[in-house]
């Protein structure tokens, strides 16, 4: 049983967290990772950099070609480099398919529980029940053992396979190096035995560290630095992620008022709107708009402080002005439909249709922008088509029941045999097998 929860918590640990989702932060992992991920021999596009609300220092992988990044582990990091090293480890338990062997490793801990209590069964019937019971911890205490000997050699075979794609990528072990000494150092605050890794997932930090200074420092790669951009870019994510996800008075201390610096004003603009002062937030955010007033993010955060302060009309330029100049982010667009549907104003909602439309096209896993053109189907009497959009949603925010209720619905309202029928048939079967699923458990 203890292997089993092991599992669920392994592979389920997404659905328990919140998906943080931000353009400029998508569009920062999708360039810092592409040279890595096609060293690792992987096409970029299968490739997703998922960032995930959480605190803690972590990353894993659950299945496909997604590595889940906790915001902790970016908030934590001092540089680009140190995010890509660990992008580079979790990309060698995706080419290493270590989830997919996951099961092997479990298969034989639980083969040896299962003798063991065999064993231990037949030895009390037998009469001798404090044999049976050592019997049984015996083999209990051994598969643990042999499954955590198991984990330890998969996250080594990651090490390694990192350390090969950030040389094939001309990426310099810098970072991830100094992100293990990290892993190290919380492991000295928390008194974790460094002697010996029995009774461990990974191997020991130190063993790492040692291991993977020697495997870098033969790369060309070594003293090369992160490029400057990059770099610039990954330190605005970074404080944008602060003033999003900390409480603003931490925010403000990381950031004070003395410091001028694009990321602490980006900082302090987010903090600023958490909490609830929208006038300071619109302030610093035209400070960053006077020094790059082209800036696609900066002015969607504007867009999105007015929007989220009652005043949508103001913010609709902003928002139109931040597609145009970023016209491959659907988020972006997302939220700008959702402006127009807020002004109340019908002559918006043809606009508002066009650009939802084009930003499900391009990105159909975001349920705030099908829940939002949604609304503008239902306002031109199409309930069939709110229905469908409605389907959408709830089968992204797993909910399968509200998700074939509103499929049956947009069934009997759209054409029989067009593009929107089968997909409101593919999402009915889909729900179905979840809900099946569900009646299982």
């Amino acid at each position: 049983m203890l292997l089993a929860l092991s599992f669920g918590a392994l592979i389920q640990p997404a659905a328990a967290q919140s998906i943080l989702r931000d353009a400029e932060t998508e569009a920062l992992f999708k360039d810092m990772s592409r040279p890595i991920i096609e060293a690792a021999g992987l096409r970029p596009e299968n490739v997703e950099i998922v960032l995930v609300g959480d605190r803690t220092i972590n990353a894993f992988v659950a299945g496909g070609q997604i590595v889940y990044i906790h915001s902790g582990l970016v908030t934590a990091a001092d540089n680009a480099n140190e995010v890509q090293g660990v992008i580079a480890h979790e990309l060698g338990h995706i080419t290493g398919g270590h989830i997919i062997r996951y099961n092997q490793g479990a298969s034989t801990a639980t083969g040896i529980t299962i003798l063991s209590l065999i064993l231990g069964a037949a030895a009390m019937a037998a009469g001798a029940g404090e044999a049976g019971a050592g019997i049984m911890a015996a083999g209990q205490q051994a598969a643990m053992g042999k499954f955590l000997a198991y984990l330890q050699s998969e996250e080594s075979s990651a090490d390694q396979a990192g350390a090969n794609y950030l040389a094939g990528a001309g990426v310099s072990g810098k970072g991830s190096l100094s992100f293990f000494r990290k892993l190290q150092n919380q492991e000295f605050r928390l008194a974790i035995p460094q002697e010996d890794s029995y009774g461990r997932t990974h191997p020991l930090s130190g063993q790492r560290v040692q291991w993977l200074e020697d495997r870098y420092k033969q790369d060309r790669a070594w003293d090369k630095p992160t490029d400057a951009a990059l770099e610039a870019r990954f330190q605005r994510v970074k404080a944008k992620l602060i003033g999003f996800v900390n409480e603003p008075r931490q925010t403000f201390v990381a950031y004070p008022e003395t410091d001028k610096s694009v990321p602490a004003r980006y900082a302090r603009a987010y903090a600023y709107h958490k909490n609830a002062f929208p006038e300071k937030a619109v302030a610093e955010v035209d400070s960053l708009l006077a020094q790059a007033p082209h800036d696609p993010y900066f002015l969607e955060l504007k867009g999105q402080v007015l929007l989220e302060s009652g005043r949508p009309a103001e913010a609709v330029d902003f928002l139109r002005d931040a597609v145009q100049r970023a016209p491959d982010q659907p988020l972006i667009a997302g939220l700008f439909g959702h402006a127009l549907i807020a002004t109340e104003n019908p002559e918006n909602f043809g606009e508002a249709k066009k650009v939802l439309r084009a930003a499900v096209a391009r990105d159909n896993s975001n349920p705030f922008a099908w829940y939002q053109l949604g609304i503008i189907y239902d306002r031109e009497g199409d309930p069939a088509r709110a229905a469908l959009a409605t389907a959408e949603r709830y089968n992204l925010q797993g909910d399968p029941r509200l998700a074939l209720a509103s499929a049956e619905m947009a069934l009997h309202g759209v054409p029989e045999g067009s593009a929107d029928w089968i997909r409101a048939q593919d999402i009915k079967m889909v729900s179905e097998a979840a809900i099946k699923k569900d009646k299982k458990r």
